[in-house]
């Protein structure tokens, strides 16, 4: 399973786009999701990110259903080793390769990393250059210890409530609190690196799950301490905006449709011709239209539903008023916006039935020096570049051969 060629850069897939974490080293003890967007937020910025896999492969190589994407998705731009790091001989193996790294990343239940010697502490004494992100489900309190998972903090942090219906949580459509730690974890370790610029010295950087998921929050915290008021779940909410909204219109299709401002209005009267609705005093500002809501929303459905969503696409384009299709995931693959900005790479799928075969992924949604950051490397094979990266430590033909035999790395 092991390929000891050097991986080259993938021709006009960000092979010339700028990297400037290029000669950073990243060893990252992740699985799942959290840890590894951290570790692909590095590697898609030039970083070489090295991903230590147990035995049996990163178990997100094989999930079903929701998960299916989630190896592919967040492991582009990485080398594969594989370590079995309850072996001594296979601990050892992955303490010298901690010791090469400019960064350490892992997202193991607290107390995990310190059985092999690869926590902050033990690390630092070694090289105190070192940066360390640790991604846990909380951050150092009287939750610490408990296990966390996306959902369980989205339930506990209020999001589920706010997502759902009154009396209905309901999660979000994405991983968003794995997401995001992983991409706060990152975000903190590129502190890190302009201070150890300055200091010479590294520090332990830590994320959290549930920390993650009460910053999405906070703007509701505050408009209830702001207000007094609860904040009411999405679909039940007081929406600060009158025309802001989810239309269905002609043979039941669906558009939002959305008017935020008073010269929104204006112009929204005048591009669907509600002449009454623009003069009458009752709906001149938008807070009056806000508190007129039971009354006008009903109007501007019955008046919109004879519309199809094509049209009312059109001419609030023409306009420039906010609005937008819904769409679902796959429907994006087509998106002409995505194909012509380069939003979409091409892929080979590592692992499962489909192994081998070009599929599309999404890169980050920003630009440096005006191009994407794209796939240098594609997402690796289990323990793809473990002869390359042991012989690169010092480890001979006969050592890596050895540490096979007895399981160890593979």
């Amino acid at each position: 399973m092991q390929d000891t060629t050097t991986p080259q850069p993938l021709a006009g897939q960000g092979s010339q786009a700028v990297q400037p974490l290029t000669g950073l080293r990243v060893v990252e003890f992740t699985h799942m999701v959290m840890g590894p967007t951290c570790g692909m937020v590095l590697a898609d910025m030039g970083a070489e990110v090295i991903k230590v896999e147990p035995i049996d492969g990163d178990r997100t190589r094989h999930l079903l259903g929701a998960g299916a994407g989630f190896f592919p998705m967040f492991n582009r731009n990485k080398k594969s080793i594989v370590i079995d790091l309850h072996s001594p001989a296979g601990a050892a193996v992955a303490r010298k390769l901690a010791a090469s790294a400019d960064v350490v990343a892992e997202n193991f239940k607290t107390g995990t990393m310190k059985k092999y010697g690869l926590d902050y502490e033990a690390l630092s004494k070694v090289n105190e250059r070192l940066i360390y992100v640790s991604h846990k489900g909380f951050l150092p309190g009287p939750y610490e210890h408990r296990p966390a998972l996306d959902e369980v903090v989205q339930m506990m942090g209020g999001l589920a409530y706010m997502t759902g219906r009154p009396g209905d949580p309901l999660r979000a459509g994405s991983s968003v609190n794995d997401i995001m730690g992983g991409m706060f974890g990152a975000i903190g370790a590129l502190g890190a690196l302009i201070q150890r610029g300055i200091t010479g010295k590294g520090q332990e950087v830590q994320s959290a799950l549930f920390e993650n998921n009460v910053f999405l929050v906070g703007q509701h915290m505050l408009q209830y301490a702001i207000t007094g008021q609860p904040a009411a779940p999405m679909p039940d909410r007081i929406s600060a905006w009158a025309v802001y909204d989810v239309f269905t219109v002609k043979d039941g299709e669906q558009i939002f449709l959305a008017a935020v401002s008073d010269a929104q209005w204006a112009t929204f009267c005048d591009a669907l011709g509600l002449t009454d609705l623009k003069a009458d005093t009752r709906y001149a500002t938008n807070n009056e239209r806000v508190r007129l809501r039971p009354v006008m929303m009903p109007l501007l459905r019955e008046r919109l539903a004879l519309r199809s969503a094509a049209e009312l696409a059109a001419l609030f384009e023409k306009v420039g008023l906010p609005f937008a299709p819904i769409r679902r995931p796959e429907e994006l693959f087509d998106d002409e916006h995505l194909k012509a900005t380069g939003g979409l790479a091409d892929i080979t799928l590592p692992d499962g039935e489909r192994a081998g075969q070009t599929v599309q992924t999404t890169l980050f949604p920003f630009t440096m020096d005006g191009q994407r950051l794209g796939v240098r490397l594609q997402p690796p094979r289990q323990g793809q570049h473990t002869s390359e990266l042991l012989g690169a430590l010092g480890y001979s033909a006969e050592d890596i051969n050895a540490l096979r035999a007895m399981r160890a790395v593979a």
